[in-house]
């Protein structure tokens, strides 16, 4: 049997329900960059011929260390879902003469790589500069019109995200993405191969989103991701997932699979994914490609990443759509020929929806809770306003422990300020969207009341 050097991370999808699924067509030899989640441990030394870890793996020593490995275990594909490894991953895969994104990883990571290469190719997406000093972002500000969105190069999850409305903000604006980057590399939320990443920047102006103008009925937001793969440099596109609004500034509040959109809209947003992927020039990997819908039918790609969806995107599109995307990746990349869907699916293929809700300390308008609360895993099972046809539950290995207080959300943080991940399987889209507006506007009333200790109720 093949053998698989699964190289683990911070983010992506669940480890333990990806790994299982590589582990089902290979012999998967572990290294985990970071630390497992609470109950993987144990059922990854299940699975796993071996299962080795460094945490201090840095970022000179990281391709060394994964292709050092891949041949001590004789693997025959290294294979990571994690943001923050792709272009280690790929370094390893190239010098190991083996199937990989390829050499032009760093574009789908490196947001001013990635945008230069669009524009390049003509392809719409909201005017940018790169920065790396705040004297940069100083002038980018008087050329760019604004109000403007600054956000670190490298990273995931809406965090280091700050608006910036005239001059007179760029200095806070900088210092707090520079402390939000900081803590998220101590939280392990960092690129894992490029020494001093978190110092590169982008600062874009913001397009107006149009929701109301691409789908029919209400709480859609007002961008969708195409989710795809690059099988030996071509794009195959999968599917569609929808969102609901964020909380500003643009922290991503739930996913939904299939996105709600028609025929003919869900074919030009296909063509401009597409387009997006191409002009990176990626050879094998999952991709991730986000895009707004603006008025008149008017797009602008976002950005694109060489690896599937994180959170539950990949579980929900394997429920909907009965493909095993991780599966279908480690058959492809170990040479084999999975049967990879010959256009984006839609709708009318989806058996019902399925669709994840970041769970975040404020309500459906994004005003903070007014009080501090518990995450009850149980409280919220029991007592979610969901639909009839609908079934709830919390992804535990993405949830906080029951009894943690919730995080107060910081903007600037994003996800990293949330308390737990629910996932709602439905009839179609719109129940997701529905019960997932009723549980955001429920979830203070269910989950119990923090009282520090000391401080009488």
């Amino acid at each position: 049997m093949a053998k698989v050097l699964y190289v683990h991370a911070k983010g992506g999808p669940p480890v333990g329900y990806a790994l299982a699924r590589v582990a089902a067509r290979s012999v998967v030899h572990l290294l985990a960059l970071s630390e497992l989640p609470a109950g993987v441990a144990a059922r990854a030394e299940g699975l796993c011929a071996s299962v080795a870890a460094r945490e201090d793996a840095g970022a000179d020593d990281l391709v060394e260390l994964i292709t050092s490995r891949a041949r001590e275990v004789g693997a025959d594909a290294v294979i990571t879902f994690s943001e923050y490894a792709v272009v280690a991953v790929a370094e390893a895969s190239r010098r190991l003469g083996l199937r990989g994104a390829g050499p032009a990883a760093a574009l789908a990571r490196d947001k001013r790589l990635m945008r230069a290469a669009w524009h390049r190719r003509g392809i719409p997406q909201p005017r940018f500069r790169g920065v790396t000093t705040v004297g940069q972002l100083q002038a980018a500000a008087a050329e760019l019109p604004g109000p403007l969105l600054l956000k670190a190069a490298w990273s995931a999850g809406s965090t280091a995200h700050q608006i910036i409305e005239g001059p007179a903000d760029v200095p806070g604006a900088w210092a707090r993405s520079h402390a939000v980057m900081t803590e998220s590399a101590r939280l392990g939320y960092a690129e894992l191969h490029v020494a001093g990443a978190g110092e590169d920047f982008i600062v874009e102006e913001i397009v107006s989103g149009r929701a109301e103008e691409w789908f029919e009925e209400p709480g859609w937001g007002d961008y969708v991701s195409v989710e795809g793969v690059v099988v030996d440099g071509v794009f195959r596109p999968v599917c569609l997932s929808g969102r609901m609004p964020t909380v500003a500034p643009f922290t991503e509040r739930a996913g939904i699979t299939p996105a709600a959109v028609g025929t003919r809209a869900q074919a030009r947003i296909v063509e401009l994914a597409r387009r997006a992927v191409d002009a990176l020039g990626l050879e094998n990997c999952g991709t991730h490609t986000e895009i707004k819908l603006g008025a008149e039918g008017r797009m602008w790609v976002i950005e694109t990443a060489a690896r599937f969806g994180g959170a539950m995107t990949v579980p929900q599109i394997e429920e909907v759509f009965g493909l095993d995307l991780v599966g279908m990746f480690t058959e492809q990349l170990l040479g084999g020929s999975p049967g990879w869907p010959a256009g984006a699916l839609a709708p009318a293929d989806a058996a019902g929806a399925a669709g994840s809700l970041v769970v975040l300390a404020v309500d459906g308008a994004g005003a903070p809770w007014p009080d501090r609360h518990l995450w009850d895993s149980a409280s919220v099972i029991r007592s979610a306003p969901v639909g009839a046809g609908s079934t709830l539950s919390v992804v535990g290995e993405s949830s906080l422990p029951d009894g943690t207080p919730v995080p107060v959300y910081d903007p600037a943080a994003g996800a990293n300020t949330m308390a737990g991940l629910c996932l709602v399987s439905a009839g179609r889209p719109q129940a997701v969207v529905r019960d997932f507006t009723a549980l955001v506007d429920a979830m203070p009333r269910i989950l119990p009341r923090y009282v520090p200790q000391g401080v009488r109720a």
